[in-house]
């Protein structure tokens, strides 16, 4: 097998007519999940678990085992044992959900450019599994994927020659910025293409499925870079890698695009529900722990909840800004009428570990 050459971008080869009608329904999926993120006062404290969720299945789909539950319980108390394989899951999560914060800060001052795609690179591999592999830099040597152990000769993809990635990703990066025909297409292949040219020796399939919000949100298709794709991708793996191929073996970019809308579709429509489920959540939650809980500050304790919603009473004090006396009064009252419960129970001078489990029940369903 021969290295990958790189199609030269925009794409001679778009089949546009066979694409209307998805596009259509793409783009008005997205209008609407964008709508219901319009309504949301502050969507990055309301839907901060979604984000979360995010991170995990991203991670899963390189191998990560750590849940949602596990990733949490661990910001709410790093102290706790824990297996080595679990806390290092765990971390490239959490490297995973940084960078996407700093992408979304820099966006606001600058375009998506390759220094940022650097960056994010540095801080994914902060500290974890491949932070030896020229983390922050693009790639000078060759890397291929296959099983492993395997040599180059069994390998089921060989990227371009090392000397190719730069003037390819200077491409990429020019091709972010024009206008194409359609901005969803646009996305469709500048996320084939990054882990095609598969620019850096580790991390590339995180960087590319993190390119999606980030493409959304400078775009203006979404007003917040809340969008969580990797649920479909995770759900379609082996069609998801199958389509990858098939631009390398085939040049089927039509195929591919053709399944990126429809995950685009189906993931706006998903989206939406769970958004509307935690909305839902939050309205009723406004109504019903005032009766139980008399306090000034019970909206500050709920959006906490909702923030963060596995936490010990240091943590919930610290986020809520609530005083101690009065925070400690509240998680009381919650935890006497079964709004949260200890999922580890108070020991000695270790607190204890509590969950709003209604929210976690909505995050971890499956659509």
């Amino acid at each position: 097998m021969e290295p990958y050459k790189p199609k030269n971008l925009p794409l001679d080869c778009i089949d546009w007519a066979a694409h209307v009608t998805l596009i259509g329904q793409a783009n008005a999926a997205l209008a609407r999940y964008d709508g219901m993120l319009q309504s949301i006062v502050n969507p990055s404290v309301l839907l901060s678990p979604l984000t979360t969720r995010e991170a995990v299945l991203s991670s899963r789909i390189e191998g990560t085992q750590a849940n949602i539950e596990e990733v949490m319980r661990y910001e709410a108390d790093s102290r706790e044992p824990m297996e080595a394989s679990r806390l290092a899951d765990i971390s490239e999560i959490i490297n995973y959900r940084k960078a996407m914060n700093h992408a979304v800060d820099s966006l606001k001052t600058r375009p998506c450019c390759l220094n940022l795609m650097k960056e994010l690179h540095f801080i994914l591999l902060d500290s974890v599994r491949g932070r030896d592999k020229a983390r922050g830099e693009f790639r000078r040597t060759q890397n291929y994927i296959g099983r492993p152990g395997d040599p180059i000769e069994k390998a089921s993809f060989i990227p371009p020659v090392w000397e190719d990635v730069e003037p390819s990703m200077s491409a990429w990066e020019k091709y972010l910025h024009i206008d194409e025909k359609d901005r969803l297409v646009q996305l469709a292949v500048a996320k084939a293409q990054f882990e095609l040219i598969h620019p850096f020796l580790d991390g590339n399939g995180r960087l590319g499925r993190m390119l999606v919000p980030l493409f959304l949100f400078e775009k203006g298709i979404l007003s917040s870079p809340m969008f969580y794709m990797s649920e479909y991708l995770e759900k379609y793996q082996e069609v998801y890698y199958a389509r990858l191929q098939g631009l390398s073996l085939e040049n089927d970019w039509n195929g591919w695009i053709t399944f990126f809308l429809k995950g685009l579709m189906e993931q706006a429509v998903a989206n939406t529900g769970k958004t509307r489920k935690i909305l839902d959540l939050y309205e009723r939650m406004k109504q019903k722990i005032p009766e139980v809980v008399r306090s000034q500050y019970v909206i500050q304790a709920i959006d906490a909840l909702f923030d963060h919603p596995i936490f010990h009473s240091g943590d919930f004090i610290s986020r809520s800004k609530v005083p101690r006396d009065s925070a400690l009064r509240i998680l009381k009252d919650l935890k006497k009428n079964g709004f949260i419960r200890d999922i580890r129970p108070a020991s000695g001078r270790q607190a204890a570990i509590v969950m709003f489990h209604e929210l976690i029940n909505i995050v971890e369903e499956n659509a």
